[in-house]
Parts: C-alpha cells; sequence; structure tokens
C-alpha cells in the first residue's frame, strides 16, 4: 500500500539538516545533559546499554532509573516542547523546551532534580563531539525550534516502528532499539555469538574504554542519523564491526544505497526513503541485506540465530 504525499510528509517529515543545525546542536546538548543522568544513576549493562533513551509516542525518555528508594523517569516532550520529570513517589518536575542556551538548560534541569532529592554526579561536558564545552559554560548552543525538534523525533518514531519489525526476526543476542546521545543516533545492533578484536577508541573527547566495551563482542549494527560532517544529510547507515572481508563491495538493497569509504559503512539517505512509495518497505530492505552481508561474509550461525518463518 502507499500514501499520499500529505501522509508521506507527515509520517515521514522533510528534515533538511541545512535548515536546522542550531537546534540539532543544542538539543545533542541536552539530551547529553539529561543522558548523562541515566549514566549516573542505572546500573552498568554490557555495551553500555543502560545509557540510552527510548522513542516514546511524545519524545524520548530515560525509561526508570533508580534513584534512592524510588525510581525516576525523565522524557522530551515534542509535542509540548518540555522536559517532564516524574518520580515514584509522584512528584513532578518541568522544564520548558524554549530557545535558551544549554548553561541555562543545564542550571534549571539540575535545580529540578535537586528539589526532587536527586543528585547525580555527573561528568558536567559533552562526549563524542570535537569541541567539549562544559555545559555550565556553553552559551555557545541556545537555540530551539520546535517544528524542528518535532520533525526530528517524527523520523525517529517511524525509524524505530521499522527497526522493532526488523529486530523481531532475531533470535540471537541483540540490543534494543535505542537512542545514544553520544553520537545522537538511534541504533539497533545484532551480534554472533563470537568475541571480537579489541576496538581501538579513537572517539572524540570520550575515553577509549567505552568504545572497546561497546565493540566487545562481533556485531551488524544499523540506525538512523540527522547527518554532519562527512554525510551532510540525514541517512540510514549500516555496519560491522568487525567488518568481515568483502563487506563493503557487498550488494545491498536498495539501490540507492552506498558504501562511504570515509564513514566505514553503508548509507541510505534518507530523502530517499521519504520519496519511496513504500518506505518502511525500503528501509526494511536495507537493514535486512546490510545484516546478511555481514552474517553471511562473516559465517555467522544464521540458522541459529533466526527466527524461522511461520508456515
Amino acid at each position: 500500500m502507499t500514501t499520499s504525499a500529505r501522509e508521506q510528509d507527515t509520517a515521514w517529515p522533510e528534515l533538511p539538516l541545512d535548515q536546522w543545525q542550531d537546534t540539532y546542536a543544542t538539543l545533542h546538548m541536552w539530551t547529553q545533559i539529561v543522558g548523562k543522568t541515566r549514566l549516573a544513576l542505572a546500573p552498568m549493562e554490557n555495551h553500555w546499554w543502560q545509557v540510552a533513551l527510548y522513542v516514546t509516542p511524545r519524545g524520548l525518555t530515560t525509561s526508570a532509573m533508580p534513584a534512592g528508594t524510588r525510581t525516576l523517569a525523565a522524557e522530551f516532550d515534542f509535542i509540548d516542547h518540555r522536559l517532564h520529570l516524574k518520580a515514584s513517589d509522584g512528584a513532578t518536575r518541568g522544564v520548558p523546551l524554549v530557545p535558551r542556551s544549554v548553561a541555562d538548560f543545564y542550571g534549571a534541569y539540575m535545580a529540578a532534580l535537586h528539589s526532587l532529592g536527586v543528585d547525580p554526579v555527573i561528568h558536567a561536558a559533552p562526549n563524542e563531539v570535537e569541541t567539549a564545552i562544559p555545559f555550565a559554560e556553553d552559551q555557545v548552543h541556545a537555540s530551539y525550534d520546535p517544528d524542528a525538534a518535532n520533525r526530528c523525533w517524527r523520523v525517529l518514531v517511524r525509524a524505530d516502528r521499522v527497526f522493532k519489525r526488523f529486530r523481531g526476526g532475531f533470535l540471537g543476542k541483540q540490543s534494543p532499539v535505542h537512542f545514544f546521545w553520544g553520537s545522537f543516533d538511534l541504533a539497533s545492533t545484532r551480534f554472533s555469538g563470537r568475541p571480537a578484536p579489541r576496538h581501538s577508541g579513537g572517539a572524540p573527547n570520550c575515553p577509549d574504554y567505552v568504545m572497546v566495551e561497546a565493540y566487545s563482542r562481533e556485531c551488524s549494527s544499523c540506525g538512523f542519523w540527522p547527518g554532519g560532517g562527512l554525510i551532510p544529510e540525514p541517512a540510514f547507515y549500516a555496519y560491522a564491526y568487525p567488518a568481515p572481508e568483502g563487506y563493503a563491495e557487498h550488494p545491498v538493497a536498495p539501490g540507492a544505497a552506498y558504501w562511504s569509504r570515509e564513514m566505514g559503512e553503508f548509507v541510505l539517505p534518507y530523502a530517499r526513503v521519504r520519496e519511496a512509495a513504500d518506505p518502511d518497505a525500503m528501509l526494511l530492505d536495507f537493514v535486512e541485506s546490510t545484516y546478511r552481508a555481514a552474517a553471511d561474509l562473516g559465517r555467522w550461525d544464521r540458522a541459529l540465530l533466526e527466527r524461522s518463518a511461520a508456515p
């Protein structure tokens, strides 16, 4: 079934990077601040899964985090444009999402946490960015376009749906569909079950041990990223670690996808997906074909790891 142009724009909205870069940069810092709360409060899980955020019907959430004898959740609401803090004893707080500096947001957010009796100790500067301005000093990033933030979230909602459908066909170890605030991307990862070579690290302003843990097992990963740097447009991506011999040359679907030598990933431009007659089907083809390339060339035990089709 295809959709009309109007329905397509609602479901898969335009997200040209050059029209919302300032908001994107600010929102990236805000999500890092909230994500670091989860890093501080939640117990360690393999591959740092405990730090990620999750897509909700209104935005992005930490999900429940332990906070003393209570639990606490923080949720970005990109419909009413407010950050909600909710504790299991019924206490709530809110921080408006409006044009404001990172320093101002950080101060308001930490004050709201303190008023709830929660005082997490965080590394108060961003990771995985070239210039890591401490949050309390960042007056550079101060933009917030609510329409752009809403459109980005709507893309995440659609991608989340497709990735979860893709996830259902795998029986082996795999990640949730989750949002990593360090790199500002939505990702889903499958694992072969075998250990991987030690990762070399090298992410900017990020200790090498973070990447060593993240890539401690052979994996095939896919995701969505709003773009930047070498890829100046929003895009879906897929990669394998370690990449098996022949992976970069392996044909994948759809035809709009290509191998980025600079990124070391397959890339499918978001614009090609949103313009497709069936965007969900195109994206599903991409993530399934790139996974098959990694699994076949890497000699994964697919018979053991995958769900058999229903008779």
